[in-house]
């Protein structure tokens, strides 16, 4: 189609503009052929009227669609012109913050002014092995190009950078030179990346200065060559210079300064080395403040130097040399300080003694008197003669300012030449990379020689720039079969003719040079003689006849003709040369002394390559009239020869294009000025790029990409199998000119704007759809409407009338309610009436009846009263009288009856008196006798039967008396009350009386304080409420600070939670840190190790060693020794003599630093081992001379003889060894004098003391069971004591510290002088008890002695019994030797009980002692029976097998004779046995040489890992230390091997780290340990080591999984890697979804799947493979969890660090792609049962990012929404995501700048790592959770596929 009829109305143009350069303008009409006048409307709201040229009636550029703005290639633009060209620069770099675009083959770098944080390792190793147009422009994706075209086409390279002072040329050439260092790597280990980038410091301080511009503006070009070997690593580098800007030395413009290294030098005066250079401030030396600005900011001139000379010192310059340098660079400011005076105006002179020019020459080391001579001197000399001439006082500060710039450019040149003797390598190069650091084009106000050689430089490399892209734009026409038809460019070869051709302007120079009285005038008037109106570039000034202009391919400059001659020359006094060429500072002759051969543009390097410099050629001494030509070779000349020799460099190798653009002039950060950008952009060539690309076919598709992007442009009838012809069909249709494309083999070819066409077809077709799309939807949600609506409506009307009807029925209830209501109401207003009357009625007659009874009750009352009054007064009066009536009738008996005894009694006194009475007594008193008697033994029976009564009734009668004496005495008690009562009664009616007077008075006083109460009880009531009301208050702040208190409790609660949270997860991650810190160490150890053995294979080769054999190291380490330190390296190097000659550095090139570290490490080891062998030495002889004493007794020894007699006598022996050999050791540790060997962390001293540990436990054991009775002698009470006297004082002591009074000090003093002399007592008994014991313990070896003679003797005769009555004898001896004992000690002890008895317990205690020996002896007796039947057993299998061996016709011959058939055992213990000299094989055959797939497959998980266990069980049975610690070490060395012979194997390190761990598990779960043991069975248990404890091999197979696990994450990494970015990007998932954009000159990879693209589906089938492997393996689950969650780490990892990398995937539909693909990984996840295995949240960031590139970005509320998602991302990568989204479809709408600094705003309080990129190379620290096995080692069954036939089971 025609291209004006996109020119339509809405279309948008550019038109030029002042200000801006170019504006967008949208038309507001359609352009018609043959208007005048366009009408736009601005983006400022203006309308404009654009009037067209009316000679060439030249339409505005049309704008691109937004859709292709920012793209990261501007060749992909549909319209290629400068203003598209500006606008796209601009948006990526202010909007998106992105410096790199690119432009076609060229790299446009904007100088951004601010440190980025894209320049990181981690940044390197994502660009590393990526293709160009697969990542975001960069410098290190061009030096990736590079080094990949390097690597594949074997063909030398170059990156050429370019641009204005402060565009960031030495900045952009640095990165490259850190990525080829940090990729390849190093070929000699001698760091030569490293001394690469440390020349950059130094060439910065020399060459560098701060210019108007930029504060780091390089005043010299360079170009270094980096070589590379054949495996592209670097070797080595050169450097070459060109024009070094030596005037700046001595003058400096306003707000320039000199070079850094002069201001580092002022600052560092202080330091103590540069006292003697005499400098100071910078301000102090005119070569340094001419500018007025010394100090730049920010930079810190100090620190400077102490790197710059960091750096010389890395690359091989000495302390001495680089004192001598500052020498050299101190006199020169010391130099410019120099000052003439006038004698006239001829001559002049120096002040005598003059400071400045003194200390120059003390600093070089001349003599003051010529230097002062010659400076004001000169000598000229002619055919005839010579003679000296005095100059003025101008020409003598020109010549000193001569000689201050030669010097230093002899400082510059000699400070090169050193970096590039130390950067070249003897190894031969095989390809290189040059990275070209030149001046780019410049214009000033004063454009003198400098500006003219940095501008012919440019023209040479633009006519280069422009060959190369007319050489690829015709090489891709050719290759895709496109007509081609010749390019109009422009060709700058005029222009370098004008310059450089023969009567050209440097021609007319050099020989206005050798005239005589040649100036820049007389050079002027040549020029505008030869080239004025001849040649069209070149034009002189209408008001200066001292100038001329040249049109440059970029601009016209204007040149000023003064100082050219003069700096082409670069004249210097010979004499002055002399003087400086004579000093005694040794380092200033070498400046000046003659180089061995003159430098010619055919001479080269001893390597092949052209050596290049812009430096004078210096004369040879062999030819003095060639040295004499050579010296007058011009600056000019020079430069040009250097030049050429470039362009021949270049043109041999394949360039690279990087062009740096300076944004402002002001240094301002990420601020694009239009024009600035516009003139660069013209002056680099990238328009000139432009114009080339857009003159042919600059828009180019694949039929693929074609097909894809404009399929909706096609019918389903237009779609063929084959996409090309589909492609053509579809072409011919939609652009009827066929010259607007045209179709290459694998390309489509379109002119310029054609793109632009078919997108807007393609946009129409999307929005006719849309349309379509929005009328259906539209009326179909209008109809959901209309039905909504009316069903609305008749749920409207049905609730209306329900709710009418609701009204109603309230009515009615309401209605009916009220009468309900109001019949109640009467009834209870009515019913309340009559309760009340009836209430007041019977209130009224309850008070009545309640008066009347009242009334009734105390009438009632009283007369009950009265009456009992009356009872008790009748009564007492009655009692009275009856009283008084007794006493007198009893008065009158007592007297009648004492009147009738009186009479009586006198009768009886009478007849007592009268004898006959007494006879009439006597009378019949015989008779009466025995009457009497009878009656008295009748009575005497009565008697006994009263007195019995008579007892019972005593005793009722007495308790009958003590009853009544008892009432009696109550009765008389209350008597006594009554009165007392009485009495009181009388005193309470007077107290009554008195009460009754107080109570008066009381009751007087009562109504006075009751009044007063009341007003106490107002002012109370009153004070009352006013508390209540405080009260109130105070309980409101109360509840209100109770509630705030809980908030704040609350608050503190969640804060100090939250603490503890975050200090757990702290915890956590410091535990992880150093986990992962460890296991870095680790890595970094087994890195080493590889290198070490690596260098030593080497050095094996070298010196054509044969390969040593193992030597063995002898030990005489203890049988339950356990220390043991694993160290590979010393195994491996034992054999190799420490003092074998080092090979040359020229032979092979060897990292000299570290094979010195490696060097004295071994040292170390080896003279710890040769300390250790001493030791053992020494121990052995000590074994051998005890061993001959032993010898020495005649003792009879048989092999026959029982453990049990002989357990005496080898215990006594061992004794004595152990002791020896303990005195020893002790000797040996306390006589040591070195400190790293006695010190307790040597190993050394750790091994001596495990040995003493040892030792000193076996001989604890012994002394118990030799000694078991003397044990039993010492008391328990005295042990006791000193316990208790020692806790006391402990208690003093804390009682003293706690006291604060004296009084307290002074009795605790008193206490503790009494405790010190109680202590002191009891050690005088314990002194007097341990000599006591002392003596009897002497008395006890003497009868121990005696008992040991009789033992021999006993061991005599029992030799000559036969074997099974040794036993019996032995017992019944110690039987009679017991009671012998025993019977000896009763007669002892038979005076000290206590003694007896003490000694009884010893004995019982001795007897059990000694039956836990005969268990003992027992298991031991069962033990060897068991051998002996396996002994026996194999035996019996021997002589079966020598049967079956027999042929049957020696069976018949032979007779047949009995044989006995051993039963079989089943009863194995879990053990295998093998000879020590089958270690090798059984380590070849199982380790080495085993197949890990075979195994996997078809044996239990984990076999090797059992056998090599139930091998150590074995030694470990047979207490061999020697088979344990050799196993152990064949084992860890052997794995070794196989996983560095076949590390690559993914099956191979899984399958050894599974068998890895399983043997430390093992060796966990029956090492004995308690924590251990818990899961295992009794059977298991029994399994246990015995002999060994294998900690410290735990702790090296531990540290060996760790190293398998790493290597297993790069296997795996590996394996991942090209897979991820194709799978989880590129390829389209859900197809369709997301479109492919237009793509520039760097096409990306396809997106769509073709055959050998990876796709998720890759990813998840390796996934796979990678979990069944493991389990095969019988990896543990818990590891299988670890293993996959690094796997999804390096996804997410690897996935997350592409899109950030990636513009054109950062868009909404690639969200989509990445949640569907994140979404099938975590199925995959679910399938396998590891959700809980920590991997998910590895995949977070990458979720987040892809939820990002999806939600909404426009309001306050998203971007808040969009901080609280994304907290797994970092603010970087946020904002680098926001920056990066880029629309896909036109309906999509790019992320505003305004919300991008909102999101900033937002997370600038978030503290977060600064680093863009995720660390890839990670891993997450390992750990091995025990995980015991429940398999039964006896049940383990060897297969004969592994070949271990020589091994058997025990």
């Amino acid at each position: 189609m025609a291209a004006s009829e996109l020119y339509t109305k809405f279309a948008r143009v550019w038109i030029p503009d002042p200000e801006e350069v170019w504006k967008s303008a949208e038309l507001l009409k359609d352009y018609k052929p043959g208007d005048k006048i366009l009408l736009l409307h601005l983006e400022d709201g203006r309308d404009l009227e654009y009037r067209l040229d009316p000679k060439t009636k030249e339409l505005p550029h049309l704008r691109n669609p937004d859709i292709l703005v920012g793209e990261n290639d501007l060749t992909a633009l549909s319209y290629l012109h400068e203003p598209a060209v500006l606008h796209n620069l601009r948006v990526r770099f202010i909007d998106s913050k992105l410096i790199y675009t690119y432009c076609g083959i060229v790299l446009v770098a904007i100088n951004p002014y601010e440190q980025l944080p894209i320049y990181g390792e981690d940044i390197i190793n994502a660009y590393s092995g990526q293709n160009m147009g697969d990542m975001d422009p960069h410098i290190f994706a061009v030096a990736e190009e590079a080094y990949k075209q390097m690597a594949r086409d074997e063909r030398n390279q170059s990156i050429i950078v370019s641009g204005e002072s402060g565009a960031g040329k030495t900045v952009s050439a640095k990165y490259a030179m850190r990525y080829f260092a940090t990729v390849s790597g190093s070929a000699s280990e001698a760091n030569v990346e490293e001394k690469v980038l440390a020349s950059n410091p130094i060439m910065e301080s020399i060459g560098n200065a701060k210019t108007t511009r930029n504060d780091n503006s390089s005043r010299f070009g360079k170009y270094i060559e980096i070589g590379f070997d054949k495996r592209h690593r670097i070797i080595g580098a050169n450097m070459r210079t060109y024009l070094l800007e030596k005037s700046r030395v001595v003058f400096q413009a306003e707000e320039e300064r000199n070079y850094h290294i002069f201001y580092q030098l002022c600052a560092s005066a202080k330091l103590p080395e540069f006292k003697m250079l005499r400098l100071g401030d910078a301000n102090n030396f005119h070569y340094t403040k001419q500018g007025g600005s010394p100090v730049i900011e920010g930079v810190d001139d100090a620190k400077e130097m102490a790197q710059t000379r960091q750096a010389c010192t890395l690359l091989g310059i000495s302390e001495s040399y680089q004192m001598g340098i500052f020498r050299i660079l101190a006199a020169i400011l010391h130099l410019g300080n120099v000052g003439f005076m006038s004698r006239d105006s001829d001559s002049c002179t120096i002040p005598p003694k003059h400071e400045p020019l003194s200390i120059f020459c003390d600093l070089m080391a001349v003599d003051f008197e010529e230097m002062c001579h010659w400076l004001c001197h000169r000598k000229l000399a002619t055919a005839a003669e010579t003679y000296i001439k005095p100059i003025s006082k101008l020409q003598a500060t020109n010549a000193r300012d001569a000689l201050a710039k030669h010097i230093y450019a002899k400082l510059f040149n000699w400070i090169v030449d050193h970096v590039n003797q130390v950067l070249h390598s003897a190894v031969k190069q095989h390809s290189f990379i040059g990275v070209l650091d030149i001046y780019g084009f410049e214009t000033f106000e004063i454009n003198s020689f400098e500006q003219f050689c940095i501008n012919y430089a440019n023209e040479k490399l633009q006519q280069q720039f422009n060959m190369h892209v007319f050489k690829l734009e015709q090489e891709e026409y050719m290759k895709e079969q496109i007509p081609w038809t010749l390019i109009d460019f422009y060709d700058n070869q005029p222009c370098i003719n004008l310059i450089e051709s023969k009567l050209g302007i440097l021609d007319l120079l050099d020989e206005e040079c050798k005239m005589p009285k040649g100036t820049d005038d007389t050079w002027a008037q040549k020029l505008y003689n030869t080239h004025l109106n001849k040649c069209a570039l070149f034009e002189k000034p209408r008001l200066s006849n001292k100038a001329f202009i040249i049109q440059h391919f970029a601009d016209k400059v204007e040149y000023q003709c003064e100082g050219f001659l003069e700096k082409n020359k670069d004249t210097v006094f010979e004499e002055q040369i002399k003087v400086l060429k004579s000093s005694k500072f040794k380092m200033l002759p070498e400046l000046f002394q003659d180089d061995e051969k003159a430098i010619s543009p055919s001479s080269a390097t001893s390597s092949g390559r052209t050596l290049l410099t812009r430096t004078p050629a210096k004369p040879t001494k062999g030819r003095p009239g060639q040295a004499a030509k050579e010296h007058k070779k011009t600056v000019g000349h020079q430069f040009r020869n250097s030049l050429h020799l470039l362009m021949e460099t270049l043109n041999a190798t394949t360039p690279h294009y990087v062009r740096c653009i300076k944004p402002n002039d002001f240094k301002f950060p990420f601020t694009f000025d239009e024009k600035r950008a516009v003139q660069q952009l013209r002056a680099c060539g990238v328009l000139e790029t432009i114009r080339i690309s857009a003159a042919g076919f600059p828009s180019r598709w694949t039929y693929q990409e074609f097909f894809s992007r404009y399929r909706v442009l096609m019918k389903q009838k237009d779609v063929l199998s084959e996409r090309k012809q589909t492609c053509k069909n579809v072409l011919e249709k939609l652009i009827q000119d066929k010259d607007k494309y045209q179709f290459g083999k694998t390309k489509i070819f379109f002119r310029a704007g054609q793109v632009a066409y078919l997108e807007k077809l393609r946009a129409d077709k999307l929005r006719a759809a849309c349309i379509r799309i929005q009328k259906t939807i539209r009326g179909w949600l209008l109809r959901k409407k209309f039905l909504r609506m009316c069903k609305a409506a008749i749920t409207v009307q049905r609730y209306v009338r329900g709710h009418q009807a609701r009204c109603y029925a309230k009515f009615l209830r309401r209605t009916k309610a009220a009468t309900i209501i109001q019949k109640y109401w009467r009834m209870y207003v009515i019913r309340r009436r009559y309760k009340i009357w009836r209430t007041a009625t019977i209130v009224l007659q309850s008070y009545l009846r309640g008066y009347l009874a009242r009334n009734r009750y105390r009438k009632i009352l009283r007369e009950h009263k009265a009456v009992i009054i009356q009872k008790w007064v009748r009564g007492w009066l009655a009692r009275t009288y009856y009283k008084r009536s007794m006493h007198a009738i009893i008065y009158l008996q007592c007297c009648f009856r004492r009147m009738m005894a009186k009479r009586e009694l006198k009768k009886l006194k009478i007849e007592a008196r009268s004898v006959e009475r007494y006879k009439k007594l006597h009378i019949g008193m015989e008779n009466k006798i025995m009457q009497l008697q009878r009656k008295v033994d009748e009575q005497n029976k009565d008697y006994k039967c009263l007195m019995e009564k008579l007892t019972n009734l005593e005793g009722i009668y007495n308790s009958e008396t003590e009853k009544l004496r008892s009432d009696l005495e109550r009765l008389q008690l209350s008597e006594e009350e009554a009165k007392i009562a009485t009495g009181r009664v009388l005193s309470l009616q007077e107290e009554i009386a008195k009460l009754r007077k107080d109570l008066e008075q009381t009751q007087c006083e009562k109504k006075s304080i009751e009044e007063c109460a009341d007003r106490y009880k107002q002012e109370t009531e009153q004070l009352v409420s006013n508390l209540k009301e405080e009260n109130t208050l105070l309980k409101q702040e109360k509840e209100a600070l109770n509630h705030l208190i809980m908030e704040q409790a609350k608050e503190m609660t969640e804060t100090m939670e939250k603490k503890l949270i975050e200090e757990t997860k702290q915890l956590e991650l410091d535990l992880n840190d150093e986990r992962l810190r460890y296991q870095n160490l680790l890595n970094e150890f087994s890195r080493l190790e590889e290198r070490y053995d690596d260098l030593k294979e080497e050095m094996t080769l070298m010196v054509n060693v044969p390969k040593p054999g193992h030597k063995r190291t002898d030990s005489t380490h203890s049988s339950n020794e356990s220390e043991y330190t694993f160290s590979s390296e010393i195994a491996e190097t034992e054999d190799i003599p420490s003092r074998t000659e080092e090979p040359s550095e020229k032979k092979v090139p060897l990292d000299m630093s570290l094979f010195l570290k490696l060097q004295k490490r071994v040292t170390e080891l080896e003279q710890e081992k040769q300390l250790m062998q001493d030791e053992l030495d020494r121990k052995e002889e000590q074994v051998l001379r005890s061993k001959a004493k032993e010898e020495e007794r005649p003792q009879i020894r048989g092999a026959e003889l029982e453990y049990e007699s002989l357990k005496r006598q080898e215990l006594e022996s061992e004794n004595k060894k152990l002791k020896n050999e303990l005195n020893e050791l002790r000797k040996a540790l306390s006589e040591k004098s070195a400190p790293e060997v006695t010190a307790p962390g040597a190993p050394a001293y750790r091994v001596l003391m495990e040995q003493l540990t040892s030792v000193s436990e076996e001989l604890d054991v012994r002394k118990e069971e030799v000694l078991i009775l003397r044990s039993q002698l010492v008391s328990q009470k005295e042990a006791i004591q000193p316990k208790n006297t020692m806790t006391d004082s402990t208690i003093l002591l804390e009682d003293v510290q706690k006291m604060k009074d004296k009084g307290e000090i002074a009795q605790a003093y008193i206490g503790l002088k009494e405790t010190n002399r109680l202590l002191e007592s009891q050690l005088q008994s314990q002194k007097r008890s341990h000599e006591n014991e002392a003596e009897a313990l002497r008395g006890e070896i003497q009868s121990l002695k005696e008992e040991n003679n009789r033992q021999q003797q006993l061991l005599a005769q029992n030799l000559q019994l036969p074997p099974e009555a040794r036993i019996e004898a032995s017992l019944q001896h110690e039987i009679t030797r017991l009671t012998n004992e025993n019977l000896y000690f009763e007669e002892l002890y038979a005076d000290d009980p206590k003694k007896y008895q003490s000694y009884r317990i010893s004995l019982y205690k001795r007897m059990i002692d000694l039956m836990e020996q005969l268990e003992k002896q027992d298991k031991t007796v069962r033990k060897l029976k068991k051998q002996l039947k396996v002994f026996a057993k194999k035996i019996g299998e021997l002589e079966v097998g020598q049967m079956e061996n027999i042929s049957p016709g020696q069976i018949i011959d032979e007779p047949i004779r009995p044989v006995n058939i051993p039963r079989k055992e089943k009863d194995f213990q879990g053990m295998l046995e093998y000879k020590k000299e089958d270690e090798q094989k059984l380590v070849k055959n199982l380790i080495l040489e085993l197949k890990p797939r075979g195994v996997a497959v078809n044996l239990i998980p984990g076999l090797p890992a059992y056998i090599l266990f139930m091998c150590v069980r074995h030694a470990d049975y047979l207490n061999d230390d020697q088979k344990v610690r050799s196993l152990l070490t064949s084992t860890i060395n052997s794995i070794k091997k196989v996983l560095k012979k076949r590390g690559d194997d993914f099956e191979t390190v899984s399958f050894w780290l599974s068998n890895t761990c399983r043997f430390l598990h093992c060796l966990k779960q029956y090492s004995g340990e308690e924590g251990f043991m818990k899961h295992n069975t009794s059977r298991q248990n029994e399994h246990c080591l015995t002999n060994f404890d294998l900690a410290e091999y735990r702790q090296v197979l531990s540290d060996l999984a760790i190293q398998i696990y790493q290597q297993l994450v790069r296997v795996l990494e590996n394996i991942l890697q090209p897979m991820i970015v194709s799978g989880m990007l590129e390829h389209e998932t859900i197809q369709g979804v997301s479109g492919v954009k237009p793509t520039g000159l760097r096409k990306r990879t396809s997106s769509i799947a073709d055959e050998g693209t990876y796709t998720l589906d890759s990813i998840l089938r390796q996934l796979n493979s990678f979990h069944s492997v493991m389990c095969q393996h019988g990896m543990d689950p818990e590891l299988i969890k670890q293993v996959v969650k690094q796997m999804f780490y390096i996804v997410g990892a690897v996935t997350l660090n592409n899109l950030l990398l990636r513009k054109d995937m950062c868009s909404w539909s690639k969200g989509m792609q990445i949640r569907y693909n994140v979404s099938q990984l975590e199925e995959w996840l679910r399938d396998k049962n590891l959700m809980n295995s920590g991997a998910k949240e590895t995949l977070e960031p990458l979720i987040q990012a892809a939820q990002l590139l999806q939600v909404k970005k426009k309001t306050d509320d998203d971007a808040e929404a969009i901080c609280s998602m994304c907290n797994a991302l970092t603010t970087a990568q946020i904002v680098k995501v926001l920056n990066l989204y880029t629309p896909v479809n036109e309906f999509e709408e790019r992320v505003s700048v305004s919300f991008i600094r909102t999101i900033q705003m937002r997370l600038r309080d978030r503290k977060d790592s600064p680093q863009l990129l995720m660390d890839a190379k990670h891993i997450f620290p390992v750990t091995f959770p025990f995980n015991p096995s429940s398999l039964a080692l006896e049940t383990i069954q060897i297969p004969a596929s592994l070949g271990l036939g020589f091994i058997s089971r025990v």
